[in-house]
């Protein structure tokens, strides 16, 4: 895809929004079902079902997915599409980008057995590779600044948002 096709798939939409702002609120939702026998819980990802459970680090097998890896991978994914759809629409040639994240947990703090310890990341650090050909660097900090700033994950971890929090009776 180059950018002209970019814009041009992206214009009706960038036009509503402009007109109408209450268009682009938009609720995602995710689902899923605790699993009666073993502790797990399968989440419907619109492809398939994953399967998630304790990490290893937490007395898990180490078969179900780890939801703070899940975390990572929709960060590294959201990063990834970013990354390209910004270098498209500044026509920054990407002969190949790789991204990874990696995060820093202290599971003392998700088994309760320190309680100075914090449940969830201490730190996540992101990182891309790119190979642009003879891109100027000044267009490639850009690159990662819009993609930085376009984001969806990232910016979500980065400002925390409000959270709510419910139990109901089935």
């Amino acid at each position: 895809m180059d950018a002209a096709t970019l814009r041009a798939q992206q214009a009706p939409h960038k036009d509503r929004y402009r007109a109408e702002p209450g268009a682009a609120l938009i609720t995602l939702r995710a689902q899923g079902s605790v699993d009666d026998a073993r502790i797990a819980c399968k989440v419907e990802t619109g492809r398939a079902i994953a399967e998630a459970g304790l990490h290893p680090a937490t007395g898990g097998s180490g078969a179900e997915l780890c939801s703070g890896d899940m975390l990572l991978e929709a960060l590294v994914a959201c990063a990834g599409v970013t990354l390209k759809a910004v270098a498209t629409a500044l026509e920054i040639p990407l002969t190949s980008a790789s991204v990874r994240a990696e995060g820093d947990l202290d599971f003392r703090g998700t088994l309760g057995v320190a309680k100075d310890a914090p449940v969830g990341f201490r730190e996540i650090r992101l990182a891309f590779e790119v190979d642009a050909g003879d891109t100027p660097q000044e267009k490639l900090d850009t690159l990662l600044k819009l993609t930085e700033r376009y984001c969806v994950v990232f910016q979500t971890l980065n400002a925390k948002p409000a959270l709510a929090v419910s139990l109901n009776r089935a």
